[in-house]
C-alpha cells in the first residue's frame, strides 16, 4: 500500500507543475485546434490530444504541455493496471478501477465530465471555453486523481492479508499455509493407541540390542581370561613305572 501511495504522489507532483501551466495547455489546443482546422467540435478524447501534437503542433512549447499532459495520463493508466493485476479488491474497489480505466481509455469521450469542488480548472476557463470545447479534458486528470484517492480509501479498510500483495510483501506462505494445515491436522489426530504401539515396538527393538551388546561382552571377556590365564591340564595320576 506504501508503494502505491508513493506513485500517487508522484502523479499528484507532476500535476500540480502541468496545473500551473493551464493558460499555457489551452493555448496550445487552441494552436493546433487551428492548425488542424478543428475548431467547432470539443476537444473530446486524449486520441485527440494525442492526434494534434503529432500532425499539427508547430512549436516546442505547445508540444511539452501537450507531451506533459499525455505522460500524466499513461502514468494513471498504468498505475490502474498495476493494482488490477496485483489487488484482488472488492466489489467496490473493482467498480473503482474500472471507471477509471474508462476515463482513461484514448477514445473514451471526456465532453460531458466536469471536476468538481475543491477543484476550479473549470472556473478558469471562459463561459464558452468550458462548455463548448475544454471543459472536459482541463477535468480528466482531476477526476481520476480523486478515483484513486477514494480507491486508497476503500483499501486500507479490507483485511491485512488482502493487502500484503500490494505491500510488496510475499503471499507464498498464505497461500501454502491451508494446504499444509490438512496434514498437519491429521498428524495431530493420530490415535493415541498408534503411538503407544510405535513406543512399545521402539522400546522392544532398545531391549534386544542392549541384550545383544551384554551378550556379546560376556563373549569377549571369556576369549580374554582364556588367552591371557594358564591353561589348566585335568589331573591324572600317575602311571606305574616298570622296573
Amino acid at each position: 500500500m506504501n508503494e502505491v501511495k508513493e506513485a500517487l504522489r508522484n502523479i499528484e507532483q507532476n500535476y500540480k507543475l502541468f496545473l500551473q501551466q493551464q493558460f499555457t495547455f489551452i493555448g496550445a489546443l487552441q494552436h493546433t485546434r487551428e492548425n488542424a482546422h478543428d475548431m467547432i467540435r470539443p476537444v473530446a478524447s486524449i486520441s485527440q490530444v494525442q492526434s494534434y501534437m503529432d500532425h499539427h503542433c508547430n512549436n516546442s512549447t505547445d508540444r511539452r504541455i501537450l507531451n506533459m499532459f499525455l505522460n500524466i495520463c499513461s502514468d494513471l493508466s498504468k498505475l490502474c493496471h498495476k493494482l488490477e493485476i496485483m489487488h484482488p479488491g472488492n466489489n467496490i474497489t473493482n467498480a473503482i478501477l474500472e471507471r477509471c480505466k474508462l476515463l482513461l481509455s484514448h477514445s473514451n469521450d471526456l465532453s460531458t465530465i466536469r471536476a468538481k469542488y475543491p477543484h476550479d480548472v473549470v472556473n478558469h476557463l471562459s463561459c464558452d471555453e468550458a462548455k463548448n470545447h475544454y471543459g472536459g479534458v482541463v477535468s480528466l486528470i482531476p477526476v481520476v486523481l480523486d478515483c484513486m484517492k477514494e480507491w486508497v480509501t476503500h483499501a486500507e479498510k479490507l483485511p491485512w492479508q488482502v493487502l500484503y500483495n500490494v505491500s510488496g510483501g510475499s503471499a507464498t506462505s498464505e497461500k501454502r499455509a491451508p494446504q499444509n494445515a490438512p496434514a498437519r491436522a491429521a498428524i495431530s489426530q493420530t490415535p493415541p493407541a498408534v503411538h503407544l504401539e510405535a513406543q512399545t515396538s521402539t522400546s522392544n527393538k532398545d531391549n534386544v540390542q542392549v541384550q545383544g551388546r551384554k551378550h556379546v561382552w560376556k563373549k569377549n571377556l571369556n576369549n580374554t581370561e582364556n588367552h591371557s590365564g594358564k591353561l589348566k591340564r585335568p589331573w591324572k595320576p600317575p602311571g606305574r613305572h616298570a622296573f
